[in-house]
């Protein structure tokens, strides 16, 4: 089992709100500062339009910091899956994480399966696992149902127990039901809070360890070092009202995930 992080934990400052947005070197550059072997390169498009020489070049240059790669993209149609084998490939990825669903494609149950199907073989013949991540737009029950009936040492799911709780599955929950298919783990914190007047709650983000994740139960479910499934460190930040507050609390709580983590491993079972 490894801890690694997603560019999710960089996302703002990754982003065009920064004067000088970090680019996918800089991120490669700061996992080696914060001294993580892995780093889940999640829904970077840009990827896409890399050569297979730009792929190659930043795979040695991950290599040379001692950082493993993974990857995501979102969807399941064969052609995206397909071509993300293919730069999964290429980066020395094993592992893609995906969504069922994408902006422009959204299959049925029975759909999803057969599109599965036609791809699994692919995935096997190369060795990479396909991750599927638990959100609310598709019930923990379906996502289950679906891996088990294709039953495949190389398709899983991705928990993430906080994307789950605005379709009211608690997090607690989702991770027993779910446990027997996991293969990758996302980690991030997430608390309510009231709003103005009283009305409703805020549902985002807040340092690991100070929220509802309860890590202790989530391990002990999941079992990640027995079972050999990498921790990933995923951030729910909001947006702090400019730029440069935004970066420093990104940092912040980036810096303060990994100790957190790093610390508490000796308890991982």
């Amino acid at each position: 089992m490894t801890v690694g992080i997603s560019t999710y934990a960089f996302m703002w400052r990754m982003s065009n709100r920064m004067p000088r947005p970090m680019d996918l070197g800089d991120v490669l550059r700061e996992t080696a500062k914060l001294g993580l072997p892995l780093l889940q390169v999640c829904d970077y498009t840009a990827i896409e339009g890399f050569t297979r020489s730009q792929l190659r070049k930043f795979r040695d240059r991950a290599t040379d910091l001692g950082i493993a790669l993974e990857l995501g993209t979102k969807g399941i149609a064969p052609a995206q899956l397909r071509r993300y084998r293919e730069i999964a490939s290429e980066l020395g990825a094993t592992l893609l994480r995906s969504m069922l669903y994408s902006s422009d494609y959204r299959p049925s149950l029975e759909q999803a399966e057969h599109d599965l199907r036609d791809v699994i073989s692919d995935f096997e013949q190369h060795g990479i696992t396909l991750a599927l991540e638990t959100y609310e737009q598709v019930s923990g029950e379906a996502l289950l149902a679906l891996t088990d009936s294709i039953d495949s040492k190389h398709l899983g799911i991705c928990l993430d127990v906080g994307n789950m709780v605005a379709a009211l599955e608690t997090p607690n929950g989702i991770a027993e039901l779910t446990a027997p298919r996991v293969v990758n783990l996302h980690i991030k914190d997430f608390s309510f809070t009231r709003n103005d007047g009283m009305v409703g709650f805020t549902f985002a983000g807040c340092p690991l360890g100070e929220g509802l994740l309860d890590y202790t139960s989530l391990t002990e479910t999941v079992r990640p070092n027995q079972r050999n499934i990498n921790q990933i460190i995923e951030l729910w930040l909001p947006w702090q009202g400019d730029p440069a507050t935004t970066w420093t609390r990104e940092d912040e709580w980036t810096r303060h995930a990994v100790d957190y983590l790093t610390q508490r491993q000796h308890e991982v079972p």
